[in-house]
């Protein structure tokens, strides 16, 4: 079992700091979380929660993401990076590929690529990319993501994108594994069809081996149970020997956490936040 820390809740200026802290600890990697604005009318409802009201306030940082993985991959040499999710069809699709293409090739390879397609409007609105059919534009993204990491003269022509040979460089080398977001059907679903694997949230041990056993079913429906495949999600429950052998079983490959969340923390001081790194790692993953 692989583990993942979030850095959602800490101030950015200290992620280097904590970042080397995780690689110490031994998380395979840490998780970086996307939004571009926050509107100060936001009619849009956080899927997430009961009333609709996000997690978050407008005062909360969010830096880019893939400016943020260069920065902690110059400081960390075996720590992998995710994105937990990045809003890829709010964005255009040579601009997201060019940014993350270069931070895999930076990075050695170590970026694994975490997408959703959005929940907020607002935000769509301010990027001037359309909120409608966002989820099958996604899906062709992904299409000519892959075509133009190749580093290779390629052409796309297909529903919602269409131009002629164009080569972008640096190619990734290695392709950068792309994990689909979400609990509803549509994202298993899609996850199985189009992905590496599947990003979820936060679950009971039970709802989670449901959830597990839908990926699995949608993979064989999708004829894509015999590719490799990363199920990473967040159990509410200490990852004990016990639940960890169950939900390995059950395809689960990374548990994603965060040491001071876990504890009802949302911005420790730099120091404070070290010391719950490094005794989650001695107490877990050790």
């Amino acid at each position: 079992m692989k583990f993942c820390h979030g850095l959602i809740g800490a101030r950015p200026k200290d992620w280097a700091r904590l970042a080397q802290a995780c690689e110490t600890a031994g998380f395979d990697s840490v998780a970086v979380s996307d939004h571009v604005i926050f509107p100060g009318n936001l009619d849009s409802k956080y899927p997430y929660t009961p009333d609709g009201t996000p997690l978050f306030d407008p005062d909360e940082d969010w830096p880019d993401a893939w400016v943020a993985i260069g920065a902690l991959a110059a400081v960390t040499t075996t720590l992998r990076f995710v994105t937990n999710v990045y809003v890829l069809p709010a964005r255009n699709p040579f601009v997201a590929a060019k940014a993350i293409g270069t931070a895999a090739h930076l990075s050695g390879g170590r970026v694994g690529l975490g997408i959703g397609a959005g929940w907020m409007r607002e935000e769509f609105d301010a990027l001037g990319q359309p909120f409608a059919k966002r989820g099958a534009r996604m899906e062709e993204m992904v299409e000519v993501l892959r075509k133009l990491w190749t580093g290779e003269m390629v052409e796309h022509h297909g529903e919602f994108y269409d131009f002629d040979p164009v080569q972008m460089r640096p190619g990734t080398g290695e392709p950068v594994p792309i994990y689909v977001g979400g609990h509803s059907e549509i994202a298993i679903e899609r996850a199985a069809r189009i992905g590496d694997g599947w990003l979820g949230m936060y679950y009971s041990p039970a709802e989670l081996l449901e959830r597990c056993a839908a990926v699995q079913r949608a993979r064989e429906d999708a004829g894509t149970a015999d590719r490799p495949f990363e199920i990473i999600t967040s159990p509410m429950a200490a990852p004990t020997p016990d639940l960890l052998e169950e939900i390995e079983a059950a395809g689960v490959t990374t548990i994603l956490t965060s040491s001071w969340a876990a504890k009802g923390l949302t911005a420790p001081e730099v120091e404070r936040a070290e010391e719950m790194i490094a005794a989650y790692g001695e107490r877990f993953i050790r």
